[in-house]
């Protein structure tokens, strides 16, 4: 078969040629279809057909044979694959690492196959073990079911058998009561029988004894016939007054005898007496109580309104102590450092961190870190102006009704001077360019008001949200001085009066002054924040140099500087002169 070999396919056309693309793609698809439009015209080889038909007959043969199995099978197709192998020298290489390959899986099937054979005997004597013990459990289920029927044919005759003997003592009880029956009767006529002779006998001895007092005179000395009359005149007498004693009974059984009831009411009317004179005593404890309410009531009222002002008056006090009471930042900080790093390396941590924030000051978050670890700002000072931010960025969404993420410029406007009423037209303007306004802008412009509040990755804010921190330190600066000009005079630099803008009311109304729209809770606030001493400890006039009020005065500038003190309200005009 070796010998005769045909130089197909490499005389047909370059369209059958395969070519080597992409499986799934349109192209492939495309010469698919052109190659079904166009069937290769070209005949079968020779050799081809030869081994066609060496292969149908030997697979005819196995199928002839009985004892056929795959293996067998597998043999003329191993043979069709040597005679390539052979035949082509050039692709023989290709085509025996193929057949290895294929070899090399049919030998390791036939190991696996080989190992799973005690297992498959092993579940041969398994399934015929299980099925040995089901033909007997079957057995024994038959026995017992067997077993059962025949408990249940015997209960079912004991249950006749019962209502056999049921059936028997009920017809028996109703014979029995049919006879008890008929015997009470017999005792009712007997029991009355019985009542007539003892009212017989009892007659006859009646008139027995009647005999025998008629037959001894000597006692009586009196007819019997009289005495009789006498006897029966006495019982009927004796049956009327028994009568009229019942119906007396029955009559004035419930009365109340005179003496009885005279007594009574006499109790009643001392009972009716001693009513009267408690009742005049309860209406004076009444009116007495209701005085006793209303005075106390008035007194509540007092006591609560004394209350609220000790508690307006100790409000500071009790502030200033928590604040004393309160851990600082930096010590917090440098126990946070020991806590996490260790007493031992807290302080190498703490000079680090230290000169890092030293080399980079100019960073926006940087400089606040310092300024709080410094002592020279409040934390509530970065808090209120984080809540403020995102206050604004709420009232931004709130317009944006939309929820496109977009401010027309006339909105962004409108939002901005409802946040910020206090702020002038100046300011307005400056934060509105610093949001990318400008004066070609038209108000139908639109703003993404979102990225005015985003952070890069150091933590630098946008330039709309610095113009609002610069804005907010001018602002907290211009107030200060407003204050200080209302605490020192006018005419000099601190003159005696000066001692008194020490004095914490003094401060109270210099803030009332300047700002008349805050709260007592808020001024109160601001005046514990400035004096962190007590009142005692404070100069009085006279008592203290020019040099010591500056001091104070310097001193209680310098702590409000560092809380967060800002403007509620516009001040008011001052009146023309």
């Amino acid at each position: 078969m070796g010998g005769h070999l045909s130089p197909w396919p490499t005389y047909t056309s370059g369209q059958t040629i395969l070519q080597n693309r992409k499986p799934c793609s349109d192209d492939y698809w495309k010469r698919v279809g052109s190659c079904q439009q166009h069937p290769f015209r070209t005949a079968k080889p020779r050799y081809l057909e030869e081994l066609e038909n060496y292969l149908r007959k030997e697979l005819l043969l196995l199928d002839l044979g009985t004892d056929s199995t795959q293996e067998l099978r597998l043999q003329p197709y191993r043979e069709i694959f040597e005679f390539f192998i052979e035949d082509f020298k050039t692709y023989k290489p290709l085509l025996s690492s193929i057949k290895n390959a294929y070899e090399g899986m049919l030998a390791h099937q036939r190991e696996k196959i080989q190992a799973l054979e005690p297992l498959k005997a092993k579940l041969v004597t398994v399934n015929e073990d299980c099925n040995e013990r089901i033909l007997a459990m079957r057995t024994e289920e038959k026995h017992e079911i067997s077993l059962l029927k025949k408990e249940k044919m015997n209960l079912l005759k004991l249950i006749d058998k019962n209502n056999e003997e049921k059936i028997s003592l009920q017809s028996e009880v109703t014979k029995l009561r049919k006879n008890l029956a008929e015997e009470y009767l017999h005792y009712l006529s007997e029991r009355d029988a019985r009542k007539i002779l003892i009212a017989d006998l009892n007659e006859l001895r009646y008139q027995r004894e009647d005999m025998s007092l008629a037959q001894s005179p000597g006692i009586w000395g009196e007819d019997p016939v009289k005495l009789t009359l006498a006897l029966k005149m006495t019982r009927q007498d004796l049956t009327r007054t028994q009568m009229e004693l019942n119906t007396m009974k029955a009559n004035f059984g419930d009365v109340v005898p005179r003496r009885d009831f005279e007594m009574q009411e006499k109790t009643n009317k001392d009972l009716q007496e001693q009513l009267d004179t408690l009742k005049a005593s309860y209406e004076e404890v009444r009116k007495e109580h209701e005085i006793l309410m209303q005075l106390h009531m008035s007194t509540l009222k007092e006591r609560d309104q004394f209350f609220s002002e000790l508690q307006e008056i100790q409000m500071p006090g009790r502030k200033r102590l928590a604040e004393e009471q309160k851990e600082t930042f930096p010590d917090f900080f440098f126990n946070f450092l020991e806590h996490r790093f260790g007493p031992s390396d807290a302080m190498a941590w703490a000079y680090t961190i230290f000169e890092n924030i030293k080399i980079f000051h100019s960073n926006e978050v940087m400089s606040q870190f310092y300024a709080v670890l410094m002592g020279k700002r409040s934390e509530n000072v970065y808090v209120t102006q984080k809540e403020t931010v995102a206050q604004l960025l709420k009232e931004m969404t709130n317009a944006d009704s939309q929820n496109e993420g977009l401010l027309t410029m006339e909105q962004f406007n409108t939002v901005l001077k409802s946040t910020f009423p206090l702020k002038t037209e100046e300011q307005i303007q400056e934060l509105m360019e610093a949001g990318g306004w400008h004066p070609s802008s038209s108000n139908a412009d639109l703003l993404n008001y979102h990225s005015l509040f985003m952070e890069d990755e150091e933590g630098q804010s946008e330039p709309f949200v610095q113009k609002l921190w610069e804005q907010y330190m001018d602002e907290k600066d211009e107030y200060l001085q407003q204050l200080k000009q209302e605490l020192v005079p006018q005419a000099g630099p601190l003159k005696p009066l000066g001692v008194r803008a020490c004095h914490s009311l003094f401060l109270w109304g210099a803030l009332m002054t300047i700002d008349p729209s805050l709260d007592k809770q808020t001024v109160n606030t601001y005046v514990s924040q400035a004096f962190q001493l007590p009142e005692l400890e404070m100069p009085e006039e006279g008592d203290e140099k020019e040099e010591g009020v500056v001091e104070i005065l310097q001193t209680v500038l310098e702590r409000l500087q560092v809380i967060d003190i800002r403007r509620v309200g516009p001040r008011e005009p001052e009146p023309a002169i």
